[in-house]
């Protein structure tokens, strides 16, 4: 395994930054990330940071330790049972890819999440989901190296711990786990979700007759790339913020002061469109330099070009302010700082 030094990041996070790495490094295998924790260009008790396809990072500094890429692949099936096909996943492999795989396949269960950028590693991570379907949905088991420990350790969907956007890695194991690999269980008979957005829409409009996985993957794609803008043409993260959950009694008082805003019931209040918040804020379009907030989705912030990753976490930063005097709701980043 080599380690480079001074290495431009720019290539490696979606939103484009150009940050430095002191010292950087690839792992492909466990034998390689034991090898990163006994690399002399690490101070004492001093952690790699690891990235994945940086699709959810923002980087604010040049990093002075070692940043190391997860470029472990590979894609298994491990088992079958009469309902389920089980697959494990490298945590490298791009996770659109393996959505494409399934469908080639015909394992279904992950076509509503079409397009996700990243890595398969992330994904349980901050249990991503899109049109109704989210990770916990259709994992099974993953396994991490324990940073502590120094050995692989496997997590149950409920060892996990998911919520919306979240899971045990982002709290209470926040930066102690490496995860490997992921296994999925998909559904050999596909039962459909397209009750969700527009997926219907979009199914009617490609005059779609008989419905399957591909062409709600098919649908799902052309949503996104009809709303979000391409992290190669213009830097982002896809959306910065989550929405929001709130009291019910808070989303009745909003309501009669702005009857069009936008939530949905949830397990414990009421899920409030973040992009709709902030677009009333007047947000929408706005740009600052190479700075902004996407004119078609108020949920993205962009990078036009040079951005610095302080522009746009002080963007935000303004962007929290107004919703939360407007609308008396704070709002929380979905995307990592660094």
């Amino acid at each position: 395994m080599q380690i480079q030094q001074n290495i431009s990041l720019k290539p490696y996070n979606t939103f484009g930054i150009d940050a430095t790495a002191k010292y950087f490094a690839r792992f492909t295998s466990v034998d390689e990330i034991e090898q990163l924790f006994d690399s002399p260009f690490l101070k004492e008790n001093e952690h790699p940071f690891i990235i994945g396809g940086g699709s959810n990072i923002l980087l604010t500094l040049d990093y002075s330790g070692l940043v190391a890429k997860n470029e472990m692949h590979g894609i298994e099936v491990i088992k079958h049972d009469e309902k389920y096909v089980y697959v494990r996943v490298a945590a490298g492999e791009n996770w659109h890819q393996f959505v494409l795989y399934c469908i080639d396949n015909n394992f279904a269960g992950v076509e509503n999440l079409s397009l996700i950028p990243g890595s398969v590693g992330a994904s349980p991570m901050q249990n991503i989901g899109a049109y109704g379907v989210e990770i916990k949905d259709v994992f099974y088991e993953l396994e991490a190296f324990d940073i502590n420990e120094r050995q692989v350790s496997t997590f149950t969907v409920q060892e996990c711990e998911f919520g919306y956007r979240e899971s045990i890695f982002k709290r209470k194991y926040k930066g102690r786990h490496i995860i490997t690999s992921v296994t999925f269980r998909l559904n050999k008979q596909p039962a459909f979700n397209i009750s969700y957005g527009a997926i219907q829409q979009e199914l009617d409009k490609m005059h779609i007759e008989e419905l399957s996985i591909a062409a709600i993957s098919r649908a799902v794609i052309n949503i996104r790339q009809s709303k979000l803008p391409d992290p190669k043409e213009i830097g982002n993260a896809g959306s910065f913020f989550k929405n929001p959950t709130i009291p019910q009694s808070q989303f009745v008082s909003l309501k009669k002061e702005f009857p069009a805003i936008v939530g949905h019931p949830a397990n414990n209040g009421v899920k409030v469109a973040a992009g709709w918040l902030i677009e009333q804020c007047g947000w929408k379009g706005y740009r600052k330099g190479d700075a902004g907030c996407h004119a078609k989705q108020a949920l993205v912030l962009v990078n036009y070009g040079d951005a610095k990753g302080s522009e746009i976490l002080a963007l935000s930063t303004e962007i929290m302010k107004s919703v939360e005097l407007k609308f008396g709701i704070m709002l929380e980043r979905e995307v990592n700082i660094l």
